[in-house]
């Protein structure tokens, strides 16, 4: 009773309930919310730190970043029962999500541009990790045995996923949102004769596939970018049929800065515990990780199919 009624004093307050109808649809750094609010720093750190302490939202560092989200379980579910509480088209939380819109799009446009002043050394972009021929063969392990028909990779970049799992899979289909990456990608694969892969143009949000559609789903050095990783996840298990797998590339947890300030990274690797709460959340079985080690990056293979 005292932690519920601790979560409702919380959120009695106009600034905290915005705060709260944000969360529940981005994750946001305190300088996102002050642009979005119209409010000072100090002012929406303290309102953020008190939803906090109430549980009602976590918060999440990386490097000099702190991330807020809303709350996994009981106390997510009573703070979205008190935003439902508030009417659609009330004005104050129509200029909100106008203003997270409009946030969101410089986020997709400060992406686009990095994208497209690299498009034609990605490959060399990627080398900054562990080698990748280590993370190709680790890839083609976890595949091993696994009968596919149709495979997509989400954020195909120069579409070498395509070119390393088409010789094995009836169909393959990389989708990306840049068409430098795309041209790039159509490319490669001419010139390997891969008649079986192709690329479009998709949104890793809204994939351009029914649902149940794939058996094999990877995201390769996507993740990082994404602005909702769940939501990316969830996305991708849509599209999976009941024997379907997804693996996804990405950093391990570190501390690299640069790779935020100079190359439109949004995440800073990620943890176990993050991955496999959202593998659960979409209804996937978490296998145990792949960890290739390396200095400072350590890249990890996830992988999950249909629990």
């Amino acid at each position: 009773m005292d932690t519920f009624l601790a979560r409702l004093r919380a959120a009695a307050e106009p600034t905290r309930l915005r705060l709260l109808a944000l969360c529940t649809s981005a994750e946001l750094t305190v300088s996102e919310v002050t642009q979005i609010l119209s409010q000072s720093q100090p002012r929406v750190s303290r309102h953020l730190k008190l939803l906090c302490d109430a549980g009602l939202l976590n918060r999440s560092r990386e490097g000099t970043w702190a991330f807020y989200r809303l709350a996994r379980g009981e106390a997510g579910e009573l703070a979205r029962s008190l935003i439902a509480q508030i009417p659609a088209d009330d004005p104050v939380l129509l200029r909100d999500q106008s203003r997270l819109d409009a946030v969101k799009k410089q986020r997709e446009e400060a992406a686009a541009e990095y994208f497209r002043q690299n498009a034609g050394r990605w490959s060399e972009i990627r080398k900054l990790h562990v080698p990748e021929e280590d993370v190709e063969a680790a890839v083609l392990e976890i595949f091993n045995g696994f009968s596919i028909t149709d495979y997509l990779d989400i954020g195909t970049g120069t579409g070498r996923l395509l070119e390393l799992m088409g010789p094995g899979v009836e169909h393959a289909t990389g989708v990306d949102l840049s068409h430098e990456m795309l041209n790039m990608a159509r490319s490669a694969l001419e010139k390997s004769g891969l008649e079986n892969c192709q690329v479009r143009l998709g949104d890793m949000y809204d994939l351009p596939f029914e649902a149940t559609s794939q058996d094999a789903v990877t995201l390769h050095q996507v993740l990082h970018y994404a602005d909702d990783p769940a939501a990316v996840i969830a996305e991708a298990a849509r599209v999976m049929r009941s024997t379907g797998r997804l693996v996804v590339i990405d950093f391990a947890s570190h501390e690299e800065e640069s790779l935020r300030q100079d190359h439109a990274h949004r995440r800073l690797g990620f943890d176990d515990a993050d991955i496999a709460a959202w593998f659960n959340q979409s209804d996937l079985q978490f296998d145990a990780p792949v960890i290739l080690e390396g200095d400072p990056l350590s890249v990890v293979l996830w992988s999950g199919t249909r629990s």
